[in-house]
Formats: C-alpha cells, structure tokens, sequence
C-alpha cells in the first residue's frame, strides 16, 4: 500500500478554535500527510472565531459548551446523523481519534462496527485534571474509561516512552508506537534572546527571569507556580516572574503573582523571541505528554526546572539540562531555581545543553513516523 492509498478520517475535539499543543500537532501531521499524497478529513466542533486557519478539510460536528466553568471548550454532541453520513461518504480506510470525548468514542465504534482500522494518538493526561477541580474521587473511574477505549483500537501513539509506560501500567494491551513532536528551530533559538524586549517588560538585563508559558488554566500547575515563587521571595532570591500566555484563570493567577510581568499571548516569531528572553523555565505541570513548551525552552537555550512526570522525564536530563523535582514539592522546586538564579555558569551550560539535545526534535521525521505506522498497521490488517 502506498500513502495515496490512504484515506483518513481524523477526529479531534478541538482541531483550531482554541490554539493548544495537542491541535498544534495535529494540525502539522494532516500537513505532512497531505504533503505525501494522503487524502485526510478532520471531524472536529468550531466556532466562528477560530484561534487559525484549520489544515486541511474540515467539517464542523455540532456541539455544546464544555461544563464546569470551561466554555471556551465545545464538547461535541456525538457523531450525528449528518456527520455520520459525511463519514461514510468520504469512506476511510483508517480512523484516527485523538480525544476520549464523545466524539471520539462514537467514532471508534463506528470504525468496528465497519471494519474499518483505528488508530489513537494520545495528546493529554485527562486522569490528572479532577483533582484541580475539586472532583478527585472520580480519577479511578476516568481511567477505567480511558483504558476501556485505548484497547478498543487497533494501534496507539504516543508521544513519549513515559507515557506508554503509563498505559501499560493501566492494563492496555494493543501495540503502542511513539509520535514525538518537533520544533520549529528557526524560531526558538537562543539568538531570539531580546534584551530590548525585556526591558520593555520592567525586567533589567542581570534580573533572572524565571517564566511561565502556555495556558492560564488551572491544571498547568499554577498553583505550585505560584507557592514557589512566593518561596523564593521568602527566602530572599531575587528574581522576576515573566508569564507568556493567556486564559480563563488568568486573574486568578495574578492575584498570587502580583509581581510577574504578563506578556499576554504570543505567536511566531513574537513567541520565540519571548521564550529565549527566559532565564529560567519552570514546567510545574503533570498533564503533559510530552511537553512542546519544554522542548521549546530548551531549543531556545533556557535552562528548563520541571515536574518529574510524564513528557518532562523524556526531555529533561537531571541535572544536566536542568532538574526535574517531585510534582507538588514546592521547597525542591525553589532549590532547584534558587541553584539556577545564583549560579551563572550553572544556569548556561544547562541552557546549552538543553539546546543541543532539542536538536533532534524535526517535525518532518516525527510526522513520518505517523504515516509509517498507518502504512504498518493496515498491512497487518491486510495479512
């Protein structure tokens, strides 16, 4: 079988109406594949003001606002009769789910039911989010379901060995693959460093900056974020707080870091410049998969302190590119930056180590990787 014989449906909750991680990846893989002559249709919700363009076709599944105070979110109603018919126009031969909504659960019966391939790329680790919502007692059961539907597919991807590994721990049993992720390495770079643009910010030249980066939203950590910084002004280090990013807990996060500088959202080449004018990167988060803000640090030569959790434990050397600490441990978490802000030399040979090691990140082989294991799976189907 060659790519172009390839048609797949892709299903995503959230293809390009909110701008995150999970649809940054997809949105580069439909590109690549299309590039080698796979024809691909994306059944995702939308809204009339889409944070970018979508790649590729897209159709739009009707959807509500996503409960419990998340309504920039849609959850899709299900694979309704018109999509469904779409779905059986378009004819795949793979389907490709890369959420556990509903969505996504519709989809993957839809595909057994017909006999079609399906394929699961693992993009988060939803099991983590109850706990930032005060809904704990329901992660036994969430991973019960999440581990119900990756072994209803043929084959998963992940992004990281760590998060294989935590599937296998669940009990799943189908063949899993790695779909890593690349990075964009002409525009996070150590050069992008702006000193000008800092002291835009109010931060001076020999400030230490130690930044935030992604979504203002409760379950990036920021909680500990915030604790650890109070613990370094406790403690007397001196430092800055620099945010990159925007949303809902936004002012709620303010409130405990009255101090930090808040660039609000940036893109492209502004975001380059942003992540290599860090001096220090702190990852509190757990529900990373693999971590592209991480990567992206490193690739801009800043030194990186992170959770040891999922997606960080495959791109951070301990002590070498910077550290890795124990989830909520807020007094490792200021050691580890107080280390970083008081020893310069310290501080760049991790920033430099972790650019040298972000050089294998290349979305191009890693997307390849997708369409070799699509290519795999239907020739097992096929004997």
């Amino acid at each position: 079988m060659e790519p172009s014989d390839l048609r797949v449906a892709l299903f995503s909750g959230n293809y390009n109406y909110v701008r995150d991680g999970a649809n940054q990846a997809l949105n580069k893989l439909v590109g690549h594949l299309l590039s080698r002559g796979v024809t691909v249709r994306v059944y995702s919700p939308t809204t009339d003001t889409p944070a970018f363009p979508p790649t590729g076709d897209l159709v739009s599944v009707p959807s509500v606002p996503m409960p419990g105070g998340r309504d920039e979110f849609k959850l899709a109603r299900g694979l309704t009769s018109a999509a469904r018919r779409d779905l059986e126009a378009f004819a795949p031969n793979i389907v490709h789910l890369s959420a556990p909504d509903i969505l996504g659960h519709r989809a993957l019966t839809w595909a057994r039911r017909n006999n079609i391939a399906s394929f699961i790329s693992m993009h988060t680790r939803f099991e983590t989010y109850p706990p930032y919502y005060h809904i704990g007692f329901t992660v036994p059961l969430l991973i019960k379901m999440l581990t119900r539907f990756y072994n209803r597919a043929d084959q998963i991807v992940v992004p990281a060995p760590s998060s294989g590994e935590l599937l296998r721990g669940w009990g799943v049993t189908k063949p899993i693959g790695i779909w890593s992720r690349g990075v964009d390495h002409n525009r996070f770079k150590p050069e992008a460093r702006s000193f000008e643009w800092r002291r835009s910010l109010g931060i001076a030249d020999d400030e230490v900056a130690v930044g935030f980066l992604g979504r203002l939203v409760l379950e990036k950590g920021l909680d500990i974020f915030a604790d650890v910084m109070n613990e370094l002004t406790r403690r007397g280090v001196p430092h800055r707080v620099m945010v990159i990013g925007e949303g809902p807990a936004r002012d709620w996060f303010a409130e405990r870091v009255p101090e930090a500088a808040f660039t609000g959202f940036q893109s492209g080449d502004d975001l380059g410049r942003a992540v290599a004018s860090m001096d220090v990167f702190f990852n509190p988060s757990v529900t990373e998969t693999f971590g592209n803000v991480t990567a992206e640090a490193m690739a801009a030569g800043v030194p990186v302190v992170a959770a040891r959790a999922t997606g960080a434990v495959d791109l951070v050397e301990d002590g070498v590119t910077g550290f890795l600490v124990p989830p909520r441990d807020v007094g490792a978490y200021a050691d580890a930056i107080q280390r970083l802000v008081q020893d310069n030399d310290l501080r760049r040979n991790a920033g430099q180590a972790g650019h040298d090691a972000a050089k294998v990140y290349e979305w191009d082989p890693v997307n390849e990787a997708v369409l070799t294991a699509y290519l795999d799976l239907m020739a097992r189907r096929g004997r």
